[in-house]
């Protein structure tokens, strides 16, 4: 178990940590539909009610959070574990939304690309031009799933694109040098990589329905989650229910160092602090909110001061 501190608890399954340089963290409480600061005491305070499922947050250009909404699951409970499912009885789709954080308004920005409704977006990083990568993980209903994938979308509510149609993405980053968006197929358990070739555009695949190139796979029911880029470039990936906690993989070799961290829904990490080696992870089933040191530092991300 990689040594860890708990710095907040009672949360509604938190995921989409966001680093603030006063020492607080931004999550989302997927359950309760909100957006909420954690204090470096542990205090929490309420930044935004957007309701639906609140998942992955990212600082824009502008100090606005923006934000991936899958629209809401089904909840169960399991042996004192927030368990998320489909799609709930009043599910209105998925969209992107910008979060005023002074004032907490939320402002719809997308839900629909070329005419297609968003299902499920999951995970957002912004690069250094001021657009933002998303992914989206799809629904899944009683009579069948829809597909998702990775997207584009610029900051001022201009425009959106599809890159990749077809796999169900969970986490998504950028490489350093911001030419490779990373993206995490939860039920898949790939990690796939993607050059980028213009603003939403990645080169194609000689099969299109098997796009990118797997940087990394993992066995068994070892699915793949929310995931944070090290400043050396590796891939700090979160990996659940089976050897939950945070899988680092070099891209470049597919090796793999694992952090275990005491949860089966361990989703996400966000790198901090003067080193930007403090790292928070959500340990969402439990509803908790966990900090540690990290053995190298995160990825400055673009935006940050």
């Amino acid at each position: 178990m990689h040594p860890h501190t708990i710095v907040a608890e009672g949360l509604a399954f938190p995921e989409g940590p966001v680093w603030f340089a006063d020492g607080s963290v931004v999550v989302v409480e997927i359950r309760a539909g909100r957006v909420t600061r954690v204090l470096p005491d542990g205090r929490t305070k309420t930044i935004a009610t957007p309701g639906g499922g609140p998942n992955g947050l990212a600082l824009g250009p502008d100090g606005a959070l923006y934000l991936c909404n899958n629209g809401g699951f089904i909840w169960s409970d399991a042996a004192g574990l927030m368990i998320p499912g489909g799609a709930p009885a009043d599910y209105g789709g998925g969209r992107i939304e910008r979060i005023d954080v002074a004032t907490g308004r939320v402002e719809r920005l997308y839900d629909t690309v070329d005419g297609h409704p968003l299902s499920g977006p999951n995970d957002i990083v912004f690069d250094a031009a001021g657009g933002f990568w998303f992914t989206d993980l799809g629904k899944h209903r009683a009579t069948g799933t829809d597909y998702g994938g990775l997207y584009y979308g610029r900051a001022d509510g201009s425009g959106v694109v599809c890159a990749v149609h077809g796999p169900n993405m969970n986490g998504v980053g950028l490489s350093p040098d911001g030419g490779t968006v990373y993206a995490a197929c939860t039920q898949a358990r790939l990690l796939l990589a993607f050059d980028v070739t213009g603003p939403g555009t990645v080169a194609p695949s000689a099969l299109p329905a098997l796009p990118g190139r797997v940087v990394a796979s993992f066995p068994g029911y070892r699915l793949l989650d929310s995931l944070a880029i090290e400043a050396d470039g590796r891939i700090a990936v979160a990996t659940l229910v089976e050897q939950a906690g945070i899988c680092s993989v070099d891209p470049a070799t597919g090796e793999q160092e694992d952090f275990a961290f005491p949860d089966p829904f361990t989703t996400n990490i966000v790198f901090g602090g003067d080193d930007r080696q403090d790292a928070w992870v959500c340990l969402s089933a439990t509803g908790r909110l966990a900090k540690c040191r990290w053995p190298r530092p995160g990825l400055r991300l673009a935006h940050y001061g």
